[in-house]
């Protein structure tokens, strides 16, 4: 046991943590905020890791304030030890209230009491930044249909003139319209950060002046280096104390090797619930004729070689697709998709061996596209022929419909196909990549299930022969969840089939009549959500607010304003919502979120678990279910004041084996499965919230 180990279990803290707790006690009084026992147990906690370079997965309710918990023992060891740290986020809400709110309030409140000033960095891939050289014409016009195989969006002509996108020839279209605002823009920003053009622009007008990384000319060629935003940010993230990212970020860095951030000493991955999701979806891989064809036309208009070869492999794959159905391909490609994807990749070899620059060839925007796109292939064509021995997870995927009143339409048979591979598990990449030589922090308000930590430990590579030591601690919620809160499991249900039930319906009907509105409702699927707002529209004279009728910050500032409106969605709601006051009196959940029994890499997963002797419908199903439940249930209590039901319709909760595991996730809350005590409160929230 380390020094500081010894001292914390004869109740002293170290000279490190009494610093940590007091630089805590400044900022919170410099900021009028409030002393948190769990805030202060968290910097305790955070600070010890970062004195005995240990791991440590912390879990901080809603309210704890964990930003600040982490945020102000990381600056001191920065200072005090001159240990560089990466934040990272899952999504841009989070990365932008440390970087506009956060991270500027405390650096305020600790100025006097730092050595000198902390220098900070926001990093983000290199398409989200202008790229000069293509708003200066370097690079082509993009191809919109193109365009979205490649992940790159548009769907439409940039004018109505054929000259192209020539500031002379005047915009035609609202399309046009939005770039030549991005022009005037470049003009004056001092950042290229797309997320501080206010308002935005659509992501096919977007495309038109940035870069992937595949894209990007380098700054050793580019002839508008110095101008680059994204050089820019890294530059002065090469020279900071603290720098913000993602969780994407963090997956180029440990599963491809590539520099995107500078050496650091410190991560702190903030979210950490999401970390495998978005790790896995960072490195996720995807082939199809149309990218094939769309690579080989490319290469064809800004290379100028023969692409015969190009289009004979895409006719081949496309060929042996069709014959193939949905679903996991439980050995990854055989023969003959194999000699298909094979072909792909002897096609895309020899079409970049035959479009490789000229020495001393001037840069050429227009090229370098077009080899990106036959890279990107190759590199996925290599994955896919590999992928059983690399424990890579294969599937076949044709895209369906969503119509809005209808719902979902599945892809017809004969529809094209797509493969895609992913790894099977992101741990030990992560192992290697995030935890070696380095002290990680994760935090989330939902990391453990129940009091244990294992599960998430296990994902991120924590657990198993040469793992790396860790602690798991949970600080706690400053809400008295079983006085402010009640949890009510409509027991008397039937068990969710397909779609919403008619008994389930006339739930919700109750649950909102009785609380007159304020109800937020997270459906596990778009149709649901639709049609449940459709049916108590026509019963309760209350607003029903749903997700895909406005913009979802739209909608949330309007059910946060009106108190008695309701607010129905799908997976984006579960954890996106943050309306503290009665606005939100009652959370209704119309079913336990389970992955699609049908998700290919949730299917093998189980498998993979079950195989080496385990449950694995409770290491992956149950375990993703309870985590997302236990984020939806978190958006009723926001602050000590606030009061209100969550109320699941799914009986399983009560009746299946399983229902203790996914509720020991959830806020203590009062629980209950009698209906007539949930109505009763309910109306007495409707009427106090009134008076």
């Amino acid at each position: 046991m380390s020094e500081a180990s010894k001292e914390q279990e004869t109740g002293r803290d170290t000279p490190a943590v009494e610093r940590a707790l007091s630089l805590l006690d400044t900022a919170v009084g410099g900021m009028g905020g409030q002393s948190r026992p769990g805030q202060h147990e968290m910097v305790r906690q955070v600070a010890t890791a970062l004195e005995e370079q240990r791991h440590l997965l912390v879990q901080a309710g809603t309210g704890t304030g964990k930003s600040l918990g982490y945020l102000v023992p990381v600056l001191d060891d920065a200072m005090r030890n001159g240990n560089r740290a990466v934040i990272s986020t899952a999504t841009l809400a989070l990365q932008a209230q440390i970087m506009g709110r956060d991270l500027p309030r405390l650096l305020k409140a600790l100025d006097p009491e730092l050595p000198r000033p902390v220098r900070t960095a926001l990093v983000k891939g290199r398409s989200n930044y202008l790229c000069m050289h293509k708003v200066a014409g370097g690079f082509p016009e993009e191809d919109p249909a193109e365009d979205q195989l490649f992940g790159m969006g548009g769907d439409g002509a940039l004018f109505s003139s054929s000259t192209g996108p020539s500031l002379g020839s005047g915009p035609g279209t609202q399309l046009g319209r939005e770039i030549l605002r991005l022009r005037e823009w470049a003009q004056e920003t001092d950042s290229g950060d797309r997320d501080e053009l206010t308002p935005g622009v659509s992501e096919r007008a977007w495309r038109q002046v940035s870069v992937t990384a595949l894209e990007c000319l380098g700054p050793q060629k580019c002839p508008m280096s110095e101008e680059c935003f994204s050089e820019r940010a890294r530059a002065v993230a090469a020279e900071s104390d603290v720098i913000v990212t993602n969780h994407a970020m963090l997956a180029i860095n440990a599963f491809e090797g590539v520099a995107v951030l500078p050496e650091y000493d410190v991560v702190v991955v903030d979210e950490a619930h999401e970390l495998q999701d978005r790790v896995t979806g960072a490195v996720t891989g995807q082939l199809s004729e149309a990218m094939v064809t769309a690579a080989a036309r490319a290469a064809r208009r800004h290379a100028h070689i023969d692409v015969d070869a190009l289009d004979a492999s895409a006719r081949g794959l496309e060929a042996e697709l069709g014959l193939l159905s949905t679903g996991l391909l439980p050995r990854g490609p055989e023969e003959p998709l194999a000699l298909a994807i094979d072909a792909v990749r002897e096609a895309c070899r020899a079409a970049l061996s035959d479009s490789k620059p000229e020495q001393g060839q001037s840069p050429d925007g227009a090229l370098q596209a077009a080899r990106s796109r036959l890279t990107q292939l190759l590199e996925v064509s290599e994955r896919l022929l590999v992928a059983a021995e690399r424990q890579e997870v294969v599937w076949l995927t044709r895209s369906g419909t969503f119509e809005p009143g209808a719902g979902y339409r599945p892809a017809e048979d004969d529809a094209p196909a797509t493969v895609t591979v992913a790894p099977l598990s992101v741990a030990m990449k992560l192992r290697d990549g995030l935890f070696d030589g380095h002290t990680a922090i994760l935090t989330s308000a939902t990391l453990a299930i129940g009091a244990a930590f294992e599960q998430a430990a296990g994902e991120v590579g924590l657990r198993g022969p040469g793992a790396p030591d860790w602690t798991g601690v949970d600080v706690g919620s400053p809400f008295d969840y079983p006085r402010q809160g009640m949890l009510y499991v409509a027991r008397h249900l039937p068990k969710p089939g397909r779609g919403i039930s008619s008994e389930a319906l006339d739930e919700v009907v109750d649950l909102i009549k009785a609380s007159n509105g304020g109800a937020l409702g997270l459906f596990s699927s778009r149709r649901a959500a639709e049609e449940a707002a459709e049916y108590v529209r026509e019963r309760v004279d209350v607003p029903v607010l749903c997700q895909g009728e406005a913009t979802m910050s739209s909608l949330i500032d309007e059910f946060a304003q009106d108190r008695d409106s309701c607010l129905f969605g799908t997976l984006t709601l579960w954890q996106g919502v943050d309306v503290p006051g009665d606005s939100c009196r009652l959370v209704i959940m119309d079913r336990i979120p389970f992955p699609r029994p049908d998700d290919p890499l949730n299917t093998a997963r189980s498998r993979a678990v079950a195989q080496n002797g385990g449950n694995g419908f409770m290491a992956v199903s149950a375990s993703s279910a309870a985590i997302k439940m236990a984020q939806g249930a978190g958006r009723l209590i926001r602050s000590t004041a606030d009061k209100g039901v969550v109320a699941v319709l799914d009986s399983r909760l009560a009746t299946e084996r399983y229902g203790g595991f996914i509720r020991s996730t959830l806020p203590p809350f009062w629980a209950t499965v009698d209906r007539a005590v949930v109505l009763s409160a309910l109306s007495r929230l409707a009427t106090a919230s009134t008076s």
